[in-house]
């Protein structure tokens, strides 16, 4: 059985040569919501000097019941933390739903999904999705939405729904949930950078563009 260092070397060794960042994120997390508009500033910012991968991490998988009136009352305050931090949008109603199951699985999976199908709208989708949840109140724990958001980032929604519903999906699924305790991340958002030097992390948790940009170009400059 390979340890979890002989997972990282395999994983990092198959990205290839170059920079590499690595995006850890949930599409139902708000904070990582919170920090789309620093991703889209990185990714302008990166272009062609570094890949950029993204890896779903689970938040709440396999939730089977309706949220309580304690978690509710959480995510509200969490959602209200964004707002204030960030100023990203949310729709609230959402927080009102007390038969709402929030459950992470299927929105990460639906990245994986377009990860497959059309890699370079991978972020495209996660951003899709967050916007949908968040702004939107749109409840992306269903098929049905989520091929029709597929669908907005160049998707067909039938070879959408095809390959989501295969069983190598959801393993892959399971494999970027096991990926992210492996590398130890912990708290989300969270951004590694890796070059032929190591792996170094550029953020656990938000933090504004201006924070992290000169970190990020130090590390592209050297």
């Amino acid at each position: 059985m390979k340890s979890e260092t002989d997972i990282v070397n395999a994983y990092t060794y198959q990205l290839g040569p170059g920079r590499h960042i690595l995006y850890f994120g949930d599409p139902m997390c708000s904070w990582c919501w919170g920090f789309a508009p620093v991703i889209n500033e990185m990714l302008i910012a990166t272009q062609t000097k570094s890949s950029f991968q993204v890896i779903t991490t689970g938040l709440r998988p396999g939730v089977l019941e309706p949220w309580d009136d304690q978690l509710r009352g959480s995510i509200r305050h969490h959602w209200q933390s964004v707002v204030d931090k960030t100023g990203q949008p949310f729709d609230f109603a959402r927080v009102d739903d007390s038969g709402f199951i929030y459950n992470t699985e299927p929105a990460c999976r639906a990245v994986v999904t377009v990860r497959n199908l059309k890699p370079n709208a991978t972020f495209e989708m996660f951003e899709s999705l967050q916007r949908a949840f968040y702004a939107e109140g749109q409840d992306i724990t269903t098929a049905e939405t989520l091929s029709e958001i597929a669908r907005t980032c160049g998707v067909d929604p039938a070879t959408f729904m095809k390959e989501f519903n295969q069983q190598v999906t959801q393993d892959q699924t399971l494999k970027d949930f096991q990926l992210t305790r492996i590398f130890g991340v912990r708290g989300f958002p969270t951004m590694l950078l890796i070059n032929d030097q190591g792996i170094q992390t550029l953020t656990t948790g938000y933090q504004p563009w201006k924070s992290l940009r000169p970190r990020l170009e130090e590390w592209l400059n050297t």
